[in-house]
């Protein structure tokens, strides 16, 4: 019988610009940051903490062996969806007043639960950040 994974715990994304990436993770998605040490003599680690959720985020050119990374490690190549409980309207006039230009939406999207509407930007390094909803998590109109 194949092991059944039940969550995910953390990703992490390969960034040009740590202090840039965490800086705009942090304003536009509201996410946390935090330093941590793997311990074992290993360099100290960024990560943004959001939910029950946290993104490490690695420098391009980290030693393979010190950080066991990926095999092709690329900033940019990421294409991420986060949940907000912000209607699309809410996440469309955040972008604007950030200064963060909007890719595509308020859209119809298919999530791991069903329909979301969803708007889709670009972190610094050119990923794909897709912040969605589903009609659930809104909060109700008068």
């Amino acid at each position: 019988m194949p092991v059944k994974v039940q969550a995910l715990d953390h990703l992490v994304i390969n960034v040009a610009d740590v202090a840039r990436t965490v800086a705009w993770y942090q304003k536009i998605l509201g996410m946390e940051v935090s330093v941590f040490d793997p311990g074992q003599g290993k360099p100290k680690r960024t990560s943004l903490l959001f939910g029950n959720q946290k993104i490490n985020v690695r420098p391009k050119g980290t030693d393979k062996v010190e950080w066991f990374t990926a095999d092709h490690e690329t900033p940019g190549s990421e294409d991420l969806c986060f949940l907000t409980s912000s209607p699309p309207d809410e996440v469309v006039a955040h972008l604007k007043a950030s200064g963060v230009a909007i890719e595509e939406g308020p859209v119809d999207k298919q999530g791991a639960r069903g329909p979301l509407r969803s708007v889709y930007c670009r972190d610094p390094d050119g990923s794909l950040i897709e912040i969605s909803s589903y009609a659930q998590m809104l909060p109700e109109r008068p």
